[in-house]
């Protein structure tokens, strides 16, 4: 099943993209290009998601 979430991406001053999805807490990475922090955000979702349906047994 695909969800959807929203995504938040801030730059920092050194040039830093730092991303989060609001919806699931902890989830967060960071990269130094757009293109990479999206796919760790991606990553990074998946894993909370898996981590989130072991805990609660579904």
């Amino acid at each position: 099943m695909q969800r959807q979430f929203d995504v938040v991406i801030e730059r920092d001053e050194e040039g830093f993209y730092f991303a989060s999805v609001p919806e699931l807490p902890g989830c967060h990475t960071q990269a130094r290009s757009l293109e990479t922090v999206l796919e760790r955000i991606r990553e990074a979702a998946e894993l909370c998601l898996d981590v989130r349906s072991i805990a609660t047994g579904e």
